[in-house]
């Protein structure tokens, strides 16, 4: 998770909502990301799609059902639905998504018995340190919003 934080704070850095996300396989980080929405200007470059690509690439195939998958923030309902059909086995994230979340806050994909693949959750690791980089960053959002005015 540290390392998935160490993503958000790139993303941060980068004007990017700062989530993080890494996956993670026998113990080893086959892949990284951070959100990169707004410097690709694609709306799907979400940290946990980015990093779910680039380990399928890595490891030369589709299925992950030996990953781990850490993110920071509570995976919205598109990332969870990737989560599922690449068959992550464990997702693991810091904070909760009470307005997006579709691992349990405002939804549960990642557990729904209407899917063919249910994800092991442990929510809430590292859950201050991954809400506060995302509060500081809107604060310097709504900051820079005001200044402008």
């Amino acid at each position: 998770m540290k390392a998935a934080l160490a993503e958000a704070r790139k993303g941060f850095n980068e004007d990017e909502v700062p989530v993080g996300a890494v996956v993670v396989v026998e113990g080893k980080i086959v892949a990284r990301a951070h959100n990169l929405r707004e410097s690709l200007i694609d709306p799907t470059a979400h940290a946990e799609i980015l990093a779910i690509k680039k380990a399928a690439r890595k490891l030369g195939g589709w299925r992950l059902n030996r990953a781990t998958l850490y993110t920071t923030l509570e995976p919205c309902p598109m990332c969870a639905g990737a989560i599922v059909h690449s068959r992550v086995r464990e997702l693991v994230y810091g904070a909760d998504d009470p307005k997006s979340g579709a691992c349990g806050s405002i939804m549960n994909v990642v557990s729904s018995g209407h899917l063919n693949h249910r994800v092991k959750v442990r929510s809430g690791v590292l859950k201050k340190e991954s809400s506060e980089i995302l509060k500081k960053f809107f604060r310097k959002i709504r900051t820079r919003t005001r200044t402008r005015k």
